[in-house]
This record gives structure tokens, C-alpha cells and sequence, in this order.
């Protein structure tokens, strides 16, 4: 006999989602101590945090798959929120990097494209938060470099013009925007720590752009209930009556 059968399944319970969606800094934020899996952590039984982070990724590549990742479709299904993290890969030099560098106004067109598609499929500004590439640490990097046989491929001072960049569009389309270009150098600190090679963050970087991620997105999420009762309120005789409800507890 079918579990329906049973007990009769109830409605279907909507599970809501937070999209990740990014280069490999969002694609190694599921690893231990990630950003991503902190925010996964603090948001569990309230919704599913998605990764959609793909290393090596620009812009231009990430514009055009955005729209088989995040369609139109029932209002319920839409996600609350979404980040757009980009720009790493963008701001590499066009004469070292020729393949993930993105001329600076195409960066600007390509994310605005980015907020302009979720707006087109149900996702407002109000639900989206961009944000800035960290700084580059040019010695680590270049040892990075050395170390796959390139030259040096990026510069922090160009890094940072992606980044006020990516401010303007966030004032322009009226998003969130994290700033981390900018927090992790404040008050000229060494921000060498909050990065493992130069480029990619380390732990300590994790944990310093959760903490500061984490206020943008609990305005948007802190509505969210927690999906099903808690163990010790199931009803002990009839847990149906508990489990079948609208799961909003």
C-alpha cells in the first residue's frame, strides 16, 4: 500500500531556496568552513541553499546560463534570494588572460543583465545582493602563477575597478551589494590572511564574508519559518496531525 494511502500525504510542502551564484569562490563555499555552508547551516529546515558556483567562470559565460538555472515559473518556486558574486575572473589582464578577461563595461552590462533576467522571471532587486571580488594578494598570486607557468595575471589596483564597478550597478539597479574589495582592506590592513592563494579565500576569508553577508540576507530570509514541528510538539497518538499541516512551524 502506498504511503498516501496510509495517511494521506497532505499538501505539498514548498521548501524555498537561496541561490549561490558565482565563480569558484562561490564553488568552494560548500567546503568545510565555507561561506556557503555557513549560510546552508544557519538557514537548514528554513530553506535550501543552492550552489551555482562555476570555477573559472566570467560574466559573459555566466549571462548566458543563467537563464537555464533560474527560470520563470510558479511564484512559490522562486527563490528568495540570490547572490551574483563575479568579477575575479572578469578583471583578469586581457594580454595574460585573454580567455576570462571581460573589458570593464561588459562586466557592468553583463551584470545588470544578470538583475535585469531574475527581475523578468520573478525575482526582484530587493531579493538580489551582489558582490564585489575580494582584493587580489599580487605576491601570492604571482607565486600561484609561477607555479602553473604564467606570468602575473591580475592586479589588485584593476581588481578594485571591477569592484567600485560592480557598486555603481548595485546604486543603478537598486540590489544589496557587499563590498568586500573594500571591508578587507580597511584602514590599509594587511588582508593577505583572508585569502589562501593570493586570490581564493581562506578560512579566516569565509568567515569574514559570512559575517558580513549574513545581515543582507537575513533581511531577506528572516520571515522564513521553520519547515515542520519540532520532534517534542509531533503529536504522539496521531502525528499526522502535526506532520500533514502546512509546515510552517
Amino acid at each position: 500500500m502506498a504511503l498516501c494511502d496510509v495517511a494521506g500525504c497532505g499538501s505539498s510542502l514548498v521548501w524555498p531556496r537561496v541561490v549561490l551564484f558565482g565563480d569558484s569562490i562561490t564553488q568552494f563555499s560548500f567546503q568545510q568552513g565555507g561561506w556557503g555552508a555557513s549560510l546552508a547551516d544557519k538557514l537548514v529546515r528554513k530553506c535550501d541553499v543552492l550552489n551555482r558556483g562555476f570555477s573559472g567562470y566570467n560574466t559573459r559565460w555566466a549571462k548566458i546560463i543563467l537563464p537555464r538555472l533560474i527560470r520563470k515559473g510558479n511564484i512559490l518556486d522562486n527563490p528568495v534570494a540570490v547572490t551574483i558574486f563575479f568579477g575575479a575572473n572578469d578583471s583578469a589582464l586581457k594580454e595574460e588572460n585573454p580567455k576570462q578577461h571581460i573589458p570593464l563595461d561588459e562586466y557592468v552590462a553583463n551584470l545588470k543583465s544578470m538583475v535585469q533576467h531574475l527581475r523578468s522571471v520573478g525575482v526582484p532587486e530587493d531579493r538580489v545582493i551582489l558582490i564585489t571580488p575580494p582584493p587580489l594578494c599580487e605576491a601570492a598570486w604571482e607565486k600561484a602563477c609561477v607555479v602553473q607557468g604564467c606570468k602575473l595575471n591580475r592586479l589588485n589596483s584593476i581588481v578594485g575597478e571591477y569592484a567600485s564597478a560592480c557598486l555603481h550597478v548595485a546604486r543603478d539597479c537598486r540590489t544589496d551589494v557587499l563590498d568586500l574589495w573594500t571591508l578587507m582592506q580597511t584602514d590599509g590592513q594587511d588582508f593577505s590572511s583572508y585569502l589562501s592563494d593570493g586570490l581564493h579565500l581562506s578560512p579566516k576569508g569565509n568567515k569574514f564574508l559570512f559575517s558580513h553577508l549574513w545581515p543582507l540576507m537575513e533581511k531577506k530570509v528572516s520571515s522564513l519559518p521553520l519547515l515542520l514541528p519540532y520532534w517534542r510538539d509531533v503529536a504522539e497518538a496521531k502525528p499526522e496531525l502535526s506532520l500533514l499541516g502546512d509546515g510552517d512551524h
